[in-house]
């Protein structure tokens, strides 16, 4: 389901209680992100659960009836789902409202900052239903480190939210009374930038990720010189001289 409030749109998985993944929702999560891609007035997304998890994963009872042909097409269109998500032109917020495990975690991943309700667990559990996290589990270790990555990978164990905080896996973890107030003042942060900036920022992230050092300082400096293209800069430049609040 997908709600918007001007430049924001927020995301809910809508499969309570637990927002379990199937084909349908897959698919729904995938076409919701590239029509948002299209919409140049999205300035961030934020994305959540209903009920008690944000997902708990893949339906098990999906992959149950799976053979080699359909697990190749199944989490083939998993990935394209979550890309759509990590290759978003503009911001993600994950709201972790609960339990984010298996592709749930990896869809947590996909996003640019997390924000966790304590109560909230991060695990993926796939070895100990025999298969490995795949796909964008491969954010995992760039983020919290290859061993802490280990852990979570081969061990199959979850971690709580204040766990999720020490190790930088989430930028908050908050009271679940303040998950949507946190995620809200995260939201006009990202609004008080430059538009125009802020994709160029997301741009040049998703970049950085899969780049070497020399390529991605490339990158930097073609954006920062296009990024005068726009009237952002002017006015941003213009508004700091003058003492004023930017007018985008």
């Amino acid at each position: 389901m997908i709600e918007r409030a001007g430049p924001v749109a927020r995301v809910t998985l809508d499969r309570p209680p637990l927002n379990l993944l199937e084909p349908g929702l897959i698919r729904a999560l995938r076409d919701a992100f590239r029509d948002l891609a299209e919409d140049a007035s999205v300035r961030v997304a934020v994305i959540t659960g209903r009920g008690r998890a944000f997902t708990a994963g893949m339906d098990v009872h999906v992959l149950a009836s799976l053979d080699v042909a359909r697990a190749k097409a199944l989490i083939t269109g998993l990935h394209d789902a979550i890309h759509a998500v990590h290759a978003a032109p503009f911001p993600v917020i994950a709201a972790v409202n609960g339990h984010a495990l298996g592709a749930g975690f990896e869809l947590a991943l996909a996003c640019d900052l997390r924000v966790a309700a304590r109560g909230a667990t991060f695990g993926l559990p796939e070895v100990r239903v025999g298969v490995p996290s795949v796909i964008e589990a491969a954010l995992l270790a760039p983020l919290v480190g290859p061993g802490r990555a280990a852990e979570l990978l081969l061990c199959g164990e979850s971690i709580g939210a204040d766990d999720a905080l020490a190790w930088g896996l989430v930028n908050r973890a908050v009271a679940p009374e303040e998950l949507d107030t946190v995620v809200d003042a995260l939201v006009n942060k990202i609004l008080a930038g430059a538009p125009a900036a802020i994709r160029l920022q997301k741009e040049l992230m998703i970049r950085w990720r899969s780049t070497d050092l020399a390529t991605a300082v490339e990158y930097g400096v073609n954006a920062f010189a296009v990024s005068y293209a726009s009237p952002d800069a002017a006015e941003g430049l213009r508004a700091f001289l003058e003492k004023r609040a930017p007018r985008w």
